[in-house]
């Protein structure tokens, strides 16, 4: 197996020299003097970690490391600091997406520990990308006959799915979060209505205003989902967004009451791309409502309904995610015609 290649960062020679003679025996090091030689550095050579100094002219290791995440989004970025302060490293923390920090001053046996427990991550999330992409191949004609199903069976949600996770998706990209947390959530995004085939076509195609009983069917496609996908081990974190879709941000969701931080992520991103593609679509009951209406009774809900940066999030993706759907959609009709086309020709 090849080595894994770390890139390390520090103005002062001693101290490169330091990381170097700790690490050289099991990885494939490559040193730089300053922050502009190893973002140059950077442009050429893929890297697993990323190790930088805090304290150096010019640039310190939290900007240099927030640039590194832009193009090496999967390294695992660790900061070696003399501070100690807690908002600092909060915030380097948060703003470089650095996985640890190192204390000086540290002892070399204490250095390799958190670069191995670092690289075990990173070949963590590898592994689960690989996993998810399979996944996605796998079950790929499963979840296409899935989604044609639950089309066929409500006409108005016609290519929901397949929009809810696009939107989720492109948020994701925004977010720059790592492939396999990215692969997941859009896995998420087209299974999780999957449910709505457990509930009644009368219900779903009523066109009068739903009675508490029925709406309280509507509730259920959420465990409805869960009992269709719950014996595919593989997607134990997949299941684990769509549960929560349905969570508000106060705590007055449906179906577990869960609240702020305590709904994962992707069910959060998940619930804002649902509300507003619902919002537009033309209903049995209703005309779909403009981009600008939904998006501003999206924004009304900020902190109860919905997570208020991820409405953020999401007007920053949606022009361009319209855009693109169209287009897709667009020649999607435009195929579908003429295949319709070419077999009124052949009768």
């Amino acid at each position: 197996m090849a080595k894994y290649k770390i890139l390390i960062v520090d103005d002062e020679p001693d101290n490169l020299q330091l990381l170097y003679r700790t690490l050289r025996g099991k990885y494939e090091i490559m040193k730089a003097n300053s922050p502009d030689e190893a973002l140059e550095i950077l442009k050429t050579n893929d890297f697993q970690c990323i190790i930088s100094d805090h304290k150096m002219p010019g640039m310190d290791g939290v900007e240099f490391l927030k640039l590194s995440s832009k193009t090496h989004p999967n390294a695992m970025r660790l900061l070696v600091t003399a501070y100690s302060d807690v908002k600092i490293l909060i915030d380097a923390i948060n703003y470089a997406r650095i996985y640890r920090y190192i204390k000086k001053p540290y002892a070399p046996d204490e250095l390799l520990h958190i670069v191995e427990a670092s690289l075990e991550y990173y070949q963590l999330k590898i592994d689960n990308e690989t996993l998810i992409k399979d996944l996605k191949e796998l079950f790929s004609g499963t979840i296409k006959a899935i989604i044609e199903a639950l089309d066929a069976k409500d006409s108005f949600t016609l290519g929901r799915s397949r929009r809810v996770a696009f939107y989720s998706a492109k948020m994701v990209e925004f977010m720059n979060l790592d492939k396999s947390e990215a692969g997941i959530i859009e896995l998420a995004g087209l299974l999780h209505d999957i449910g709505m085939i457990g509930v009644a076509e009368d219900i779903l195609n009523k066109t009068q205003k739903l009675t508490d009983e029925e709406f309280e069917e509507i509730k259920k496609h959420v465990h409805h989902s869960v009992k269709i996908l719950e014996d595919i081990k593989q997607l134990y974190d997949v299941i684990e967004i769509i549960k929560y879709h349905h969570e508000h941000y106060d705590g007055n969701g449906y179906p577990f009451g869960k609240k702020g931080n305590e709904i994962p992520l992707g069910s959060r991103i998940i619930s804002i791309a649902d509300a507003y593609d619902s919002m537009i679509s033309n209903r049995a009951y209703r005309q779909g409502l403009s981009s600008d209406a939904a998006l501003k009774l999206i924004e009304e809900k900020a902190g109860t309904q919905f997570d208020p940066e991820l409405i953020g999030v999401f007007k920053s993706i949606l022009p361009a995610a319209t855009k693109e759907i169209k287009e897709f959609e667009d020649k999607l009709n435009i195929t579908l015609n003429e295949d319709i086309h070419t077999k009124e020709q052949m009768l």
